[in-house]
């Protein structure tokens, strides 16, 4: 049984992912918190497995309450929110969120997400990654830059395969769809991903997302 804790100021949309959640016979909502210091205080006395969290709270924000959960090692958090793109979602996945949602996504997206989380991985919506390209793209380093040097020199232990994995996996690409994009099997391109994250000192997925942007790997936008 997944443990879940819905940390929402709005009353009708934690209703709403109660009845959703409740309704699968893996999951079970333990509690529900309206700001952020009241998630971080019931992920620390109901100890649940996944934390869904808001972006925007009173008191204490998501990713406030995220750094702190994350830090505890209490529970896994999956950010929901409204907003597309801005820097909330870069705070957040730093803060230690293993994965971001928007909140109109399908109720079977959310319930996959959750499972996916909860086994110990991470996922970013696609809508969400093709937001931060077009937003921060003019952030990345310059290839020629001192920045931009740095980013190179970190990525030095990787070849060049893995590079190109990097790149899609910054795009939001599944397993598969990297795959069929480089025209290799899925089991090589977790292979891959598992050098990524061991080379690049990286805890899920998403902390490779941000790497990506950080170097400047994730330069060009995703094909559409």
């Amino acid at each position: 049984m997944i443990r879940i804790l819905l940390a929402d100021d709005q009353p009708l949309v934690r209703t709403g992912f109660k009845m959703i959640l409740d309704a699968e016979p893996d999951m079970a909502v333990v509690g529900e918190a309206g700001d952020g210091a009241d998630a971080v205080r019931q992920t620390r006395d109901l100890r649940p497995d996944i934390v869904v969290m808001d972006i925007r709270m009173p008191v204490c924000d998501g990713i406030a309450a995220t750094a702190q959960i994350a830090a505890a090692g209490h529970a896994r958090v999956l950010i929901l929110t409204t907003f597309h793109v801005d820097e909330h979602v870069v705070n957040a996945l730093r803060a230690g969120a293993s994965g971001f949602l928007l909140k109109d996504v399908h109720a079977d997206r959310l319930l996959e997400a959750i499972r996916v989380v909860h086994a110990g991985n991470a996922i970013v919506d696609p809508a969400v990654t093709r937001g931060l390209l077009d937003q921060f793209v003019h952030r990345l380093p310059a290839p020629g830059s001192h920045d931009g040097a740095a980013g190179q020199e970190r990525l030095s232990c990787t070849t060049g395969r893995e590079r190109e994995v990097l790149a899609l996996v910054a795009q939001g690409l599944s397993n598969a769809e990297i795959a069929a994009e480089l025209v290799v099997t899925e089991t090589t391109v977790k292979t891959h991903v598992h050098h990524l994250l061991t080379k690049l000192g990286a805890r899920d997925r998403v902390q490779l997302v941000v790497l990506a942007y950080e170097t400047g790997l994730a330069g060009q936008r995703p094909p559409s």
